[in-house]
């Protein structure tokens, strides 16, 4: 591979639509507002917004995720999550209720009630839509820059880029309120920022980039507790990529990363001092009807090679079974790792990869229950999506990069039908993307779309829909990137 040039960017108008089109793509499909993880969530946002509060009481009957303590004023339910997906969705759901001139407290609470559905579903899907779904798309561009300015490849950068956002489950996972593909986002934006921000002693002297990826590592934390591990060794790398300059510099930068760290931290402790009057306090510690949270550390104990080789490669839960593409990726981490002036991103690479796959497999409930894919895996995509960048342009003949391509159509059409359908696949299915989501669901045009939803269509007319815009815009992308690339060519840049 090529000696890094990161002055090679990705082509600005493709990397625009490209945002348009991930955001349009994770916000037109949805997913269940009655699920208890993001049920959970919802709750705790509406529970701050309407009453000032953070006890869930009013809603404990519609989740199994949930925390419970004794308190002064009696027993009383909280979230049982790390608590920034619902401090990122409660302007939202504020916004919403003034909009709208209503309250969840207007409601009856009852599972079976369709008016509280619809009320739920409206503020999950604008939660979505500015929160997990602006993460995922921004960090896709990211991507598509950092792929180009690796190789000096447009075409390499936009092959890892529509792998990442398209090609996996971080697509499905960014309907949801869960923190998954949150927490992929932040950690992508943050090596962005230290890979960019570390190119150059130009780009050393800029304080956006430390700024940039201590917010992301710091929110990363809030969102998920356990991703402290994967932004340790995101900062380690960062030490390492700076080493080279002078000592004043660094200490500036390090202040800067660190203090945005701290910032983006402050909510999540403010938010554990109003709910259990300490900072230092979380929900998990209160879990109700999870036996298995009481093993270890709040469920997690050491890697099991049952789990490992079941989140990987098992029939159920494994990654590669859901997102084929990655496979090349992790043949790219190895090109990334054999190459002098790549090895350090590719250990960094190996490094989350191997963090988060490891707390996957030490967790209790380590399938993810109603999951499709390994959910807990997620953070781990990016790093795998990165290493298809070096793997594209490693393929010498046009016969093995249409084979690529091939193979990422597929990993994209397969996610395709499962963001369509359902993320949340019943625990007792063997192959469940097969049986549930193209036999079950997807054969027979069961589609949760914003067009049937909200709009009264027929579902196979909202998924036509998306396809009308999706797919043109997608060509226009791929037309752009191949004028790009071919510039490059003809003048000698790759």
């Amino acid at each position: 591979m090529r000696e890094p040039d990161t002055t090679v960017r990705a082509p600005h108008a493709a990397a625009l639509l490209l945002f348009a089109l991930v955001w349009l793509s994770c916000i037109w499909f949805g997913s269940f507002e009655l699920n208890p993880n993001n049920a959970t969530r919802l709750f705790g946002a509406l529970a701050l917004v309407e009453r000032g509060e953070a006890t869930i009481d009013r809603y404990e009957t519609l989740t199994i995720d949930k925390a419970q303590f004794a308190t002064k004023t009696g027993t009383h339910y909280y979230m049982d999550k790390a608590p920034g997906m619902t401090l990122m969705a409660a302007p939202v759901v504020w916004a919403a209720d003034h909009l709208a001139g209503a309250q969840s407290y207007d409601e009856v609470i009852d599972i079976t009630n369709l008016r509280l559905a619809n009320f739920l579903r409206l503020r999950l899907w604008l939660a979505v839509a500015f929160g997990a779904a602006v993460l995922t798309a921004f960090a896709t561009v990211l991507l598509f820059d950092f792929g180009t300015g690796l190789t000096g490849s447009p075409a390499a950068g936009l092959f890892a880029a529509l792998g990442y956002a398209l090609g996996s489950v971080i697509w499905g996972w960014s309907t949801t309120m869960f923190g998954h593909a949150s927490v992929a986002a932040l950690f992508l934006i943050a090596t962005w920022a230290i890979w960019r921000g570390t190119s150059g002693a130009k780009e050393l002297g800029r304080w956006r980039y430390p700024v940039m990826a201590g917010l992301a590592l710091g929110w990363a934390v809030a969102v998920e507790f356990q991703a402290a591990l994967g932004g340790i060794a995101i900062g380690l790398w960062a030490l390492w990529r700076s080493r080279g300059a002078v000592w004043p510099m660094r200490w500036r930068l390090y202040a800067l990363a660190v203090a945005a760290a701290v910032v983006a931290v402050l909510p999540m402790l403010a938010y554990n001092q109003f709910a259990f009057g300490t900072p230092f306090m979380t929900g998990y510690r209160g879990v109700v009807g999870f036996s298995g949270m009481n093993q270890g550390l709040f469920g997690l104990t050491y890697p099991k090679p049952e789990a490992l080789l079941g989140i990987t490669l098992g029939l159920r839960r494994g990654l590669f079974w859901v997102a084929p593409a990655l496979a090349m990726g992790a043949a790219g981490v190895i090109l990334l790792l054999r190459d002098r002036a790549t090895r350090d991103l590719g250990v960094l690479a190996v490094a989350v990869i191997v963090i988060v796959l490891s707390l996957n497999a030490s967790y209790a409930y380590w399938d993810g229950g109603a999951s499709t894919g390994p959910r807990h895996s997620v953070p781990a995509i990016p790093f795998l999506a990165l290493g298809l960048a070096p793997f594209w342009v490693s393929l010498r003949s046009r016969a093995a990069k249409r084979s690529a391509a091939a193979l990422l159509a597929l990993s994209m059409i397969v996610n395709l039908v499962i963001a369509s359908t359902d993320i949340f696949a019943p625990e007792n299915m063997a192959m469940p993307v097969w049986t549930r989501n193209f036999v079950g669901l997807f054969a027979h045009g069961k589609f949760n779309t914003l067009a049937n939803v909200y709009w009264g269509w027929q579902p196979w007319f909202g998924f036509a829909l998306y396809l009308d815009v999706a797919l043109p815009t997608l060509a226009l992308i791929l037309w752009w990137t191949r004028r790009a690339e071919r510039d490059r060519q003809r003048t000698g840049s790759v």
